[in-house]
């Protein structure tokens, strides 16, 4: 049974910095993707970033919304089965509730919510100006 369990939200000011934490575990696929979604009120989940975990749990390509690059990094921790995203220079739109997710369907894109079979239940993110 595949878990995730975030953890690392709460309330910063704009400027300030979060690290988002993501335990991962009953992953048996030996290659897969794992993902940070957010979701703010009224409006779509969409991607914030992805990393591609090859065989061995070594880290290969990343990927970063266009409105996070720069400021957002990701990373997995294989040893501690964990899923990071360090966010820098946090902005008042970065509000949000913060998902990782994993087990995307081949072919699908990383920003495809619907191809992500495994969700956990998210921590909130709220940036004050």
């Amino acid at each position: 049974q595949v878990q995730l369990v975030e953890s690392g939200g709460g309330p910063v000011q704009a400027g300030g910095s979060l690290r988002l934490s993501c335990a991962i575990s009953g992953v048996t696929d030996s290659s897969y993707f794992v993902a940070w979604f957010r979701q703010a009120s009224g409006k779509e989940r969409e991607g914030v970033a992805s990393i591609f975990i090859s065989s061995g749990g070594v880290s290969r390509a990343s990927y970063y919304a266009d409105s996070v690059k720069g400021r957002f990094t990701i990373s997995h921790d294989n040893a501690k089965k964990t899923l990071d995203l360090q966010m820098d220079n946090l902005k008042p739109e970065d509000t949000a509730m913060y998902y990782c997710a994993t087990n995307k369907a081949p072919g699908r894109g990383w920003r495809d919510v619907a191809a992500f079979r495994y969700w956990g239940q998210g921590t909130q993110v709220t940036v004050s100006s």
